[in-house]
């Protein structure tokens, strides 16, 4: 194998893989990249098993076909510090020689034919959704989902596709966040997507892209990109049941002065207390080392002296999703949940009960 390819591409490439490698032994095949050229291609590819990515580019000089793997980090490292200028990567007697001009550099590969196979989109369903708002939902819920919860089921966002609408669900137990998208479907489905995924679909894909899944895997690809990763065995929890049916009280906010005058407090507090008053809002810090903040904006609530303590990293994830300029806030008594609202975004907070 001889390619021939510019700084800048394999720079984007490698970086873009970087996410699916092996990252803590180095001696798996996995934690290196799969580079194969062939029919005027060259594709990388990286796995960690759970997730994986194929980037495939005509933008080589492909003077002699082959294939070949390598460290992806260590790959990653020396083409950085190479100038922008063409790149020559050939395999020679079991290495990796990767040249520019006068520099060189070898690593050594693992047989490409052990580099484990990506699920294929043959004989698997296709998931017909509009892949925009899809992705713009993913983005709504990803901070609401958890991180390392033993409940393997809140390590991932549920996919709940109904006749009428599909909804994109995420919940770490304190929150519970959910995006709905408008559409008509013959095919019923609910599978949960691991948030490693959801991140990743996030940087990859901003069009349309095509949906592929069976009971294990999700596979999306578009001109640029095969994507897979395992889906979460599981059940999602019943969050029809955890979203308030009614509330008492129901507030229209502005987005921007809530935004300011939350981070105002949070140099003190993550923890803060809101009270609505008839005719303004104040935000109270609710540190306990006798160190306080405050502040207040001028608004018409209908509401006196109703106290809500809360995190404010809850309050200030959904707002710096939301694109309008006011949201809803629904409210019941002081220690339940409560609802903010943005048009097809909700999110469910539990208060703080001090």
């Amino acid at each position: 194998m001889k390619i021939h390819i510019t700084k800048q591409l394999l720079e984007s490439m490698l970086i873009n893989l970087q996410p699916f490698l092996e990252k803590k032994d180095a001696s798996q095949i996995t934690s290196h990249l799969y580079i194969e050229a062939k029919n005027n291609f060259c594709t990388l590819k990286a796995t960690d098993s759970e997730i994986g990515l194929l980037i495939k580019t005509d933008g080589s000089i492909i003077e002699e076909e082959g294939k070949a793997t390598a460290n992806g980090k260590k790959l990653l490292d020396i083409i950085r510090i190479l100038k922008d200028d063409e790149i020559t990567l050939q395999v020679i007697n079991d290495h990796l020689h990767i040249q520019q001009k006068k520099s060189k550099f070898k690593l050594p590969i693992f047989n490409p034919e052990n580099f484990p196979s990506f699920p294929l989109i043959e004989n698997k369903s296709q998931i017909n959704i509009d892949s925009i708002n899809l992705i713009k939902s993913l983005k709504y819920i990803s901070s609401s989902i958890d991180n390392n919860n033993p409940k393997f089921e809140l390590n991932g966002a549920l996919l709940n596709i109904k006749s009428q609408k599909t909804e994109l669900v995420g919940t770490d137990t304190r929150r519970l966040s959910v995006a709905t998208i408008e559409n008509q479907s013959t095919k019923e489905l609910a599978i949960i997507i691991p948030k490693k995924a959801i991140l990743e679909i996030q940087k990859l894909f901003i069009n349309q892209i095509q949906i592929h899944y069976d009971e294990n895997n999700l596979i999306i690809e578009n001109e640029n990109y095969y994507f897979f990763s395992r889906l979460i065995n599981g059940n999602f929890p019943d969050y029809e049941r955890i979203i308030p049916k009614k509330s008492q009280y129901q507030i229209r906010l502005p987005k921007k002065e809530m935004i300011d005058s939350i981070k105002m407090i949070t140099t003190i507090s993550q923890d803060i207390k809101i009270t609505f008053l008839s005719h303004s809002i104040i935000f109270n810090s609710l540190a306990t080392d006798n160190i306080e903040a405050k502040t207040e904006i001028l608004i018409e609530t209908s509401l006196e002296n109703f106290e809500l303590n809360v995190n404010s990293r809850y309050l200030l994830d959904f707002m710096s999703q939301i694109e309008d300029e006011a949201f809803e806030i629904l409210l019941n008594e002081p220690t339940l949940p409560f609802v903010l609202k943005d048009k097809k975004f909700i999110t469910v907070i539990m208060p703080i009960i001090v």
